[in-house]
Protein backbone atom coordinates (compact mmCIF):
# COMPACT_ATOMS: atom_id res chain seq x y z
CA UNK A 1 0.00 0.00 0.00
CA UNK A 2 1.20 3.41 -0.96
CA UNK A 3 0.86 6.31 1.34
CA UNK A 4 0.24 9.91 0.41
CA UNK A 5 0.85 13.15 2.60
CA UNK A 6 -2.45 13.17 4.37
CA UNK A 7 -2.26 9.52 5.63
CA UNK A 8 1.33 10.51 6.69
CA UNK A 9 -0.08 13.64 8.32
CA UNK A 10 -2.73 10.98 10.16
CA UNK A 11 0.09 8.67 11.24
CA UNK A 12 2.06 11.35 12.73
CA UNK A 13 -0.93 12.67 14.91
CA UNK A 14 -2.01 9.62 15.84
CA UNK A 15 1.64 8.30 17.40
CA UNK A 16 1.33 11.54 19.35
CA UNK A 17 -2.42 11.04 20.51
CA UNK A 18 -3.80 7.84 19.71
CA UNK A 19 -7.38 9.01 21.45
CA UNK A 20 -8.13 12.03 19.49
CA UNK A 21 -11.36 11.83 17.93
CA UNK A 22 -12.13 11.15 14.11
CA UNK A 23 -13.77 14.76 14.10
CA UNK A 24 -10.65 16.10 15.83
CA UNK A 25 -8.28 14.52 13.51
CA UNK A 26 -10.17 15.83 10.11
CA UNK A 27 -10.56 19.14 11.43
CA UNK A 28 -6.52 19.04 12.26
CA UNK A 29 -6.16 17.89 8.86
CA UNK A 30 -8.42 19.20 6.60
CA UNK A 31 -10.72 16.42 5.39
CA UNK A 32 -14.12 15.43 6.16
CA UNK A 33 -14.90 13.05 8.61
CA UNK A 34 -15.76 9.99 6.82
CA UNK A 35 -13.13 10.24 4.31
CA UNK A 36 -10.69 10.14 7.66
CA UNK A 37 -12.45 7.37 8.86
CA UNK A 38 -12.27 5.81 5.61
CA UNK A 39 -8.26 6.20 5.45
CA UNK A 40 -7.63 5.41 9.05
CA UNK A 41 -10.08 2.06 8.44
CA UNK A 42 -7.62 1.65 5.72
CA UNK A 43 -4.30 2.28 7.10
CA UNK A 44 -5.52 -0.30 9.96
CA UNK A 45 -6.72 -3.34 7.49
CA UNK A 46 -3.24 -2.90 5.80
CA UNK A 47 -1.30 -2.96 9.06
CA UNK A 48 0.65 0.34 9.18
CA UNK A 49 -1.38 1.22 12.22
CA UNK A 50 -0.77 -2.22 14.04
CA UNK A 51 -2.85 -1.32 17.39
CA UNK A 52 -3.37 1.73 19.85
CA UNK A 53 -1.88 1.13 23.57
CA UNK A 54 -1.33 3.31 26.50
CA UNK A 55 1.79 3.78 27.49
CA UNK A 56 1.67 3.03 31.27
CA UNK A 57 4.59 5.10 33.47
CA UNK A 58 6.13 2.05 35.11
CA UNK A 59 7.60 3.31 38.01
CA UNK A 60 3.85 4.07 38.95
CA UNK A 61 3.09 0.18 38.60
CA UNK A 62 6.12 -0.57 40.65
CA UNK A 63 8.64 -1.81 37.47
CA UNK A 64 11.24 0.53 37.82
CA UNK A 65 14.22 -1.75 37.56
CA UNK A 66 14.69 -2.33 33.61
CA UNK A 67 17.61 -4.62 32.52
CA UNK A 68 19.33 -4.85 28.89
CA UNK A 69 19.94 -8.32 28.99
CA UNK A 70 21.78 -10.22 26.32
CA UNK A 71 21.67 -14.01 25.42
CA UNK A 72 23.82 -16.45 23.47
CA UNK A 73 22.65 -19.62 22.35
CA UNK A 74 24.37 -22.67 22.50
CA UNK A 75 23.33 -23.82 18.75
CA UNK A 76 22.37 -21.80 15.91
CA UNK A 77 20.12 -23.65 14.29
CA UNK A 78 16.80 -22.05 13.15
CA UNK A 79 14.82 -24.53 15.60
CA UNK A 80 16.87 -23.61 18.27
CA UNK A 81 16.02 -20.05 17.60
CA UNK A 82 12.73 -20.55 16.87
CA UNK A 83 12.43 -22.62 20.09
CA UNK A 84 13.96 -19.52 22.07
CA UNK A 85 12.10 -16.78 20.91
CA UNK A 86 8.49 -18.96 21.62
CA UNK A 87 9.97 -19.49 25.32
CA UNK A 88 10.78 -15.53 25.28
CA UNK A 89 7.29 -14.56 24.16
CA UNK A 90 5.79 -16.26 27.37
CA UNK A 91 7.64 -14.44 30.03
CA UNK A 92 5.82 -11.24 30.88
CA UNK A 93 9.19 -9.46 32.18
CA UNK A 94 10.57 -9.17 28.88
CA UNK A 95 9.32 -6.23 27.28
CA UNK A 96 11.18 -6.33 23.78
CA UNK A 97 13.29 -8.56 22.36
CA UNK A 98 15.43 -8.70 19.36
CA UNK A 99 17.70 -10.86 17.38
CA UNK A 100 20.92 -9.50 16.67
CA UNK A 101 24.13 -10.17 14.71
CA UNK A 102 27.26 -9.82 16.46
CA UNK A 103 29.08 -11.67 20.02
CA UNK A 104 25.30 -11.99 21.07
CA UNK A 105 22.25 -13.73 19.87
CA UNK A 106 19.16 -11.62 21.32
CA UNK A 107 19.07 -8.30 23.08
CA UNK A 108 16.11 -8.10 25.75
CA UNK A 109 14.53 -5.30 27.58
CA UNK A 110 13.08 -6.69 30.72
CA UNK A 111 11.03 -4.40 33.70
CA UNK A 112 11.17 -5.73 37.04
CA UNK A 113 10.50 -4.63 40.54
CA UNK A 114 13.58 -5.65 41.98
CA UNK A 115 16.99 -6.92 42.10
CA UNK A 116 14.90 -10.35 43.85
CA UNK A 117 12.22 -10.06 40.98
CA UNK A 118 15.62 -9.86 38.40
CA UNK A 119 17.21 -12.82 40.04
CA UNK A 120 14.45 -14.78 40.11
CA UNK A 121 13.68 -14.00 36.13
CA UNK A 122 17.32 -15.27 35.64
CA UNK A 123 17.12 -18.21 37.41
CA UNK A 124 14.29 -19.70 37.28
CA UNK A 125 12.98 -18.51 33.96
CA UNK A 126 15.59 -17.03 31.43
CA UNK A 127 18.22 -19.50 32.12
CA UNK A 128 15.62 -22.39 32.31
CA UNK A 129 15.32 -22.25 28.12
CA UNK A 130 17.14 -24.76 26.90
CA UNK A 131 20.11 -23.77 24.53
CA UNK A 132 20.63 -20.88 26.58
CA UNK A 133 24.66 -20.62 26.91
CA UNK A 134 25.60 -16.99 28.04
CA UNK A 135 23.45 -14.16 29.58
CA UNK A 136 25.26 -10.76 30.37
CA UNK A 137 23.21 -8.05 31.62
CA UNK A 138 22.73 -4.11 31.58
CA UNK A 139 20.73 -2.20 34.21
CA UNK A 140 19.70 1.00 32.99
CA UNK A 141 20.38 3.93 35.22
CA UNK A 142 18.24 6.27 33.72
CA UNK A 143 16.27 6.40 30.31
CA UNK A 144 18.09 9.82 28.44
CA UNK A 145 15.75 9.32 25.19
CA UNK A 146 12.39 7.22 24.47
CA UNK A 147 10.07 7.80 22.10
CA UNK A 148 7.87 5.24 20.43
CA UNK A 149 7.23 7.66 17.67
CA UNK A 150 8.11 7.10 13.67
CA UNK A 151 9.31 9.35 11.68
CA UNK A 152 7.83 9.58 8.61
CA UNK A 153 8.72 11.21 5.61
Amino acid sequence: MKIDSIDKQILSILQQDAQITNVELAKKIGISPPAMLERVKRLEKNGIIKRYVAIVDPLKVSKGIFALVSVSLSAHQLSSIDQFTRQIKKLDEVLECYHVAGEEDFILKIAVSSIEEYEKFILSKLTKINGVSKVNTKFVLSTVKYNTKIKIE
